[in-house]
């Protein structure tokens, strides 16, 4: 994952007024933390970290340039967004450093096709791991191809890539392959409903 670099305005206004303002000036409100620091209370371009989190999510590194003259790497921990306007309310960044292992969740995703007339119930689609702060994933890799009903898939099974280890029991149901419903199946189920 490559670094986004991102200005940043120190905040000297706080509480609901104070971050409405700041949304309205096309800004972010955010709180930058960790490593015993005193938090930080910043103002990150709406549009530029927007576009950064579609294209690496929370896994994105971002290398946070402060109007003082201060600087910092470091990763959304939690994000706000407002469900019917679709915009960023609120970012949480925790400040990390190069060779750093961090623990984040990354997304999982399934790569190829079970068995003909199987269904395949993912149960976890992300999964927790350990990683430098700068060089992780944007999402790991789950292969299900040819797997028959009956199959299960663990963490264990999960591509890692190198440097990346699991945070999780490698036992954890990451999806599960089933026999597909007929039809016989889901007429029956519908009589049953009507009786």
């Amino acid at each position: 994952m490559s670094e986004v670099k991102i200005s940043a305005d120190l905040r000297t206004e706080f509480g609901k007024g104070g971050a409405r303002r700041t949304r309205r000036a096309g800004k972010v409100p955010a709180v930058l933390y960790g490593h015993g620091e005193k938090p930080r209370h910043i103002a990150l371009p709406a549009r530029e970290f927007a576009a950064a989190i579609r294209h690496g999510g929370m896994t994105q590194v971002f290398n946070v340039e402060i109007n003082d003259g201060t600087a910092a790497l470091a990763l959304p921990k939690a994000i706000q967004r407002d469900p019917i306007k679709d915009t960023f309310e609120h970012v949480d960044l925790l400040v990390v450093r190069r060779g750093e292992m961090v623990t984040i969740e990354v997304p999982v995703h399934l790569i190829g096709e079970a068995a003909a007339s199987t269904l395949v119930i993912t149960e976890r689609d992300v999964l927790a791991v350990l990683a430098d702060a700068t060089r992780l994933p944007e999402f790991l890799e789950l292969p299900i191809a040819g797997l028959e009903a009956g199959s299960q898939l663990t963490a264990a099974d999960v591509t890692l890539p190198e440097g990346v280890e699991l945070a999780v029991d490698p036992e954890t149901t990451m999806a599960v392959v089933r026999d597909a419903p007929t039809a016989e199946d889901m007429s029956g189920e519908s009589e049953a409903a009507e009786v």
